[in-house]
């Protein structure tokens, strides 16, 4: 089975990448400098249109969303226990998969970029607050879940990968997140973890590389 990842530095393809370690998949990791437009480029676009990451390539069929990937690593390597066994627990992660993507991510990409949702002259300032006020709550949230707890369930699952994407694309922004005490402690537990160690490193490396091409 060929496994292929289809990455960029900072965005939240590293949760896959963390995953797949955890899983010790023996995958290939495809990197796209999205500086230079190689996610908008025809090679690209005719394999995946959403002109996103992460994509993940099995035997030549792709599959996007990192729901999606994260439920495949998970059936495809169950020794690893990537979701929790019990069935109840198990569709508790999916939905903490989903409230990464689609609940977090959305308020972090405004933030990043405003001009993408408002083209109001000077806007960028309002569009940034707004979208951290929903932000913070969603960290409140997650602040609860995590309280007296290493990880969101028993042990680490993928919520714990996406999660740590998503705190730690906040810290790079100028925001104010001492506050979420347990939300640091995770942030700071994952990095102790050999997979998070591992993507850390490939991530310097690649835009090192990029940097230089």
């Amino acid at each position: 089975m060929k496994i292929e990842l289809y990455y960029a530095p900072i965005t939240c393809a590293l949760a896959p990448y963390i995953t797949l370690t955890e899983a010790n998949a023996n995958f290939e990791v495809v990197p796209l400098n999205f500086r230079k437009q190689q996610h908008m480029s025809p090679e690209y676009l005719k394999i995946n249109p959403k002109h996103k990451v992460p994509l993940l390539m099995v035997d030549g069929e792709t599959l996007t969303e990192n729901v999606a990937i994260h439920i495949w690593i998970s059936r495809t390597f169950p020794q690893t226990q990537l979701l929790p066994a019990d069935p109840w627990q198990e569709l508790k992660a999916v939905s903490m998969l989903s409230w990464c993507s689609s609940g977090i991510h959305p308020y972090l990409s405004r933030i990043n970029s405003p001009p993408k949702v408002c083209n109001v002259p000077d806007a960028d300032d309002s569009v940034r607050q707004l979208a951290a006020e929903p932000l913070y709550e969603n960290f409140e949230i997650a602040e609860k879940l995590l309280d007296g707890r290493e990880y969101f369930f028993d042990d680490f699952t993928a919520p714990d990968a996406h999660f740590f994407w998503c705190f730690r694309r906040a810290t790079q922004f100028k925001l104010d997140l001492t506050r979420f005490g347990n939300c640091n402690s995770h942030f700071q537990r994952m990095q102790t973890r050999s997979s998070v160690k591992k993507l850390l490193s490939f991530e310097a490396e690649t835009q090192a590389k990029f940097s230089n091409s």
